[in-house]
């Protein structure tokens, strides 16, 4: 029999893919002795089985279930509905991951009619008892039977205004028993039944409500945004109450062990008296820094400082801690590594090396690669935030950034206007998990309510979005579209500047610079490239981009796109001069004119990178993307070229191609025309020789693209160097060269051995690769890779990560047949995965030698390899 639910006592932080990680996190607190309530956990398979059997908790689970209840009263010497020791419980989600924010969670289940009356009079507070069930009447109609939050928040606003209350704290209670009575008839009027009095029911509904959140649809872009499987399924932890809201020596919080906004190590947190969990993280009110928490109640602050140095330590990590406070009395109720900012995950993880908590190996995997993105991009130029106009100076810097865009209201249309390619402000009261798909797509986030660890500030945080929070002097009205500054007013469409870093925000757009890296973020590289197998290489053809990869330490280009160096007016002119010769000589003459702007770059790019490895890609594309597609453009080339526009017409005619990426392109274009190439390598060749006399040493690599056989590189291999080797005996002197490959054909890839023994290197061009091995058009794809994803065709989209099974087994057998035919061969990747982290771990399975991306991912990309490394490399090749 499977073993569906485990009591707090049986579990560990190991049991993270069972349990999930807030049960593993709860299993090990009590493990280790700390103030935890107790509980019990149903598991990931249990969600997963649910979700399996078409929504349905079957009977054995069921059983399980009134097996633990039973054992849970016992421990805790309270059961429901019990006259003398009332048990109330809360109901969390749990995934293996963590997902904030984005499944539900339900208090104070258990309290019905009878219950709460029970509740009010073992404690003596009547007021207590019913805030408690108006908030669980508010969560269980929500989360269990999908009733908009704003059927209850409308009427409990308007109850508040009209009884002059200025917090919830202000209404009695007969007031709320007044409210409760109104959210129960919100049941009838909703969803036609009553509000659940039985504890057992409540109980069993909540579970289930759980289990299905895991496929709502917040949870599942979440998830898709973060690479989070769908497959593994949430568990549900049950946990005794305990209450914060239970009067002025109560209240609850979330803390940091270090700052997540600076890594900073220093307790970071908030916490509010008289509340529960979900008043902080709502951003409904604004907490209290967690150090006044030492004049209120010193006992509980140097009790809960202890505990959080206990659980970093034991950790290993900066964490992320919920904790409630009945009556002076501390309680933990959650830990899990923290979210934080790229700057603070640095940091942090650097600190903790020189405090000797951990390991080097220990802070590579302490921080998350496409985070390292974060620390690349622009910050507000300081002269411009000077004359600049301020709206607000009093939010909170929830998540640094420097963004700009249009005011946006809502979720949907901050989704529409990205869609439409403008780059908007998401600004609300607060953010709520609804608005996930708004917060992805805009370039910032502002409310006005909520602290450094509301839903908006959290989520941010794990996106990379720059956000502000708590922007006390401003309004936003989201009904009017319209925001109230001390000076003015905004309307939607209106131009803003977030800047996340200061918690500021301004008129119009203000002008960026580049982002400066600190010294912590240069030594968390040094020890990455210390500990990466692989070197990591740049695509990259213009002096800006090459110095920038230089600069985040890459090891050489890694492809060098000759074609991107042909659309100059100047050039394309001669380019399409070439393309419409009649004649050899013709050509040879327009080429001889490209000759000379392709040394000037080739001479530009070898001399920036000197002794580091260069690959040039000779011309891959069509010939026809390099002619006239307008009429305009028609009349003017035309005229450049003295034809006639129906002559160009007819050349343009003669050169359209049914499937151009299988047609007249890469290496088929040079056995066509031969001088083409020997043109390119003359230029790549004169360049590298005029360095040498200038003493600058450079290895060129001639890469010839889209090769299936062999005789189509070897032909076109002695063509080039038969011309190299008699223009360096021209000019006497010598460069190291090296002649190979793209691998992008399957073709290829099944001749592999052949091939090798041919070329000096290979690279594989993913993009190509997959294009062919799937039958897809990369350009068309998108017309149904969503469906296939939706439908679980695909979990992953080919183009974005490495298809493992396919292309990667291709790529896996090539490697192997070209190293065994050749064992000096250099092999790497240099299409657009070789930047993304998850298929750079499995290429760093493989015999390859490096991989190569554009400039601004090559510190990710050495963070990935790092990280392969640390958790095992090859070793996992079977």
């Amino acid at each position: 029999m499977t073993k569906y639910i485990y009591a707090f006592d049986e579990g560990n932080k190991a049991m993270k893919d069972l349990l999930g990680g807030k049960g593993a996190n709860l299993a090990e607190m009590k493990r280790l002795g700390l103030p935890v309530p107790d509980g019990f956990t149903l598991t990931t398979e249990a969600c997963i089985e649910y979700l399996k059997q078409g929504a349905h908790l079957s009977d054995e689970l069921i059983g399980q279930l009134h097996e633990q209840l039973e054992a849970f009263s016992q421990r805790t010497q309270k059961s429901f509905s019990s006259k003398e020791s009332l048990l109330l419980v809360s109901v969390r989600s749990g995934a293996k991951i963590s997902m904030p924010g984005m499944m539900d969670t339900i208090l104070n289940l258990g309290l019905n009619d009878i219950n709460v009356k029970t509740l009010a009079e073992k404690t003596n507070d009547a007021r207590f008892a019913y805030d408690c069930y108006r908030r669980l009447l508010q969560m269980f109609g929500e989360v269990v039977y999908g009733i908009p939050m704003t059927s209850f928040d409308t009427y409990f606003n308007q109850y508040k205004a009209q009884h002059d209350y200025q917090s919830d704290a202000d209404i009695p209670a007969e007031g709320l028993e007044e409210i409760c009575d109104y959210f129960k008839g919100v049941y009838l009027e909703e969803v036609y039944k009553p509000f659940p009095q039985e504890p057992i029911v409540q109980l069993t509904e909540a579970i289930e409500a759980v289990f299905k959140s895991w496929d709502n649809d917040r949870a599942r872009v979440y998830r898709q945004l973060n690479e989070i499987p769908h497959d593994i399924g949430t568990a549900v932890n049950i946990q005794e109450m305990v209450f914060g809201n239970s009067g002025a020596q109560s209240g609850t919080g979330v803390a940091f062990t270090r700052n997540p906004v600076t890594g900073e190590a220093k307790l970071f947190g908030e916490y509010l008296l008289n509340a529960q969990g979900e008043d902080v993280v709502a951003g409904i009110r604004t907490p209290k820094d967690i150090s006044t928490l030492k004049a209120q109640m010193p006992q509980v602050h140097q009790q809960f400082i202890e505990v959080s140095q206990q659980l970093e330590k034991h950790y290993k990590d900066m964490q992320d801690i919920e904790f409630t406070i009945e009556n002076e009395q501390l309680y933990v109720l959650q830990t899990r590594s923290g979210k934080r900012t790229a700057n603070a995950a640095i940091h942090i993880a650097v600190d903790l090396v020189e405090e000797g908590i951990i390991s080097k190996n220990e802070a590579v995997m302490n921080v998350e690669v496409k985070s390292i993105d974060q620390l690349l991009h622009p910050n507000f130029d300081d002269n411009a935030l000077e004359k600049a106009t301020a709206v607000s100076k009093m939010g909170l810097p929830a998540s640094p950034g420097a963004a700009s865009g249009e005011i946006v209201f809502s979720a949907e249309t901050a989704k529409l206007k990205a869609e439409q390619g403008d780059k908007v402000i998401l600004m609300r009261p607060e953010t709520s998990p609804e608005d996930i798909e708004g917060m992805v797509a805009s370039e910032a986030i502002v409310t006005t309510h909520g602290g450094m660890t509301s839903h908006a500030a959290v989520v941010a945080r794990g996106m990379g979005k720059c956000c502000v929070t708590g922007c006390s002097d401003v309004e936003i009205n989201v009904i009017d579209k319209k925001v109230t500054y001390p000076n003015g007013t905004l309307n939607e469409g209106d131009i803003i500047s977030v800047d996340g870093a200061k918690g500021d925000i301004y008129l119009g757009e203000v002008e960026t610079i580049k982002a400066e890296r600190s010294k912590a973020f240069e030594q968390f590289m040094q020890w990455s490239e210390a500990i990466a197998r692989l070197d990591v290489r740049m695509n990259a053809e213009t002096p800006q981009d090459i110095q920038a990869g230089y600069q985040f330490g890459a090891k050489g280009i890694g492809l060098v796109r000759t074609e991107h160096m042909f659309f100059g007016p100047e050039r394309l002119i001669e380019m399409r001069r070439f393309i419409l010769s009649d004649t050899q000589d013709k050509r040879v003459n327009a080429l001889n004119k490209i000759k000379e702007y392709q040394k000037e770059d080739f001479e530009t790019i070898l001399k920036l990178s000197g002794e580091r490895p260069t690959i040039i890609r000779l011309l891959d594309p069509p010939l026809h993307e390099f002619l006239p597609k307008s009429t305009e453009e028609k009349n003017s080339v035309a005229s450049q070229l003295n034809v006639t526009v129906s002559e160009l017409e007819h050349y343009i005619e003669s050169l359209n191609e049914v499937n151009p990426m299988l047609g007249h392109r890469g290496c088929r274009l040079a056995i066509t025309y031969p001088e083409l190439y020997i043109m390119q390598a003359e230029a790549i060749m004169e360049s590298a020789l005029k360095l040498k006399q200038q003493g600058i040493h450079c290895q060129p690599e001639i890469m010839i693209p889209l090769v299936s056989t062999v005789s189509e590189f070897t032909t076109l291999k002695s063509q080039v160097v038969e011309r190299i080797e008699a223009l360096q005996s021209e000019m006497g002197a010598s460069v190291h060269y090296m002649i190979g490959t793209m691998i992008e054909t399957p073709r290829a890839c099944l001749i592999a051995g052949d091939l090798a023994r041919e070329c000096d290197f290979f690279s594989f061009g993913t993009n190509d690769l997959t294009q062919l091995t799937f039958g897809f058009s990369r350009d068309d794809a998108g017309k149904f890779i969503n469906a296939y994803s939706e439908q679980g065709i695909l979990t992953i989209d080919p183009f974005q990560t490495l298809d493992i099974d396919g292309v990667g087994q291709l790529i896996k057998q090539t490697t192997e047949q070209a190293k065994a035919a050749n064992p000096t061969i250099k092999i790497g990747v240099c299409g657009e995965l070789g930047g993304d982290h998850k298929s750079i771990q499995f290429f760093n399975q493989l015999d390859l030698d490096y991989v190569s991306c554009s400039p601004f991912r090559v510190p990710g990309a050495l963070l990935s390899t790092a990280q392969s490394e640390v958790e095992g490399g090859r070793l996992r090749v079977k």
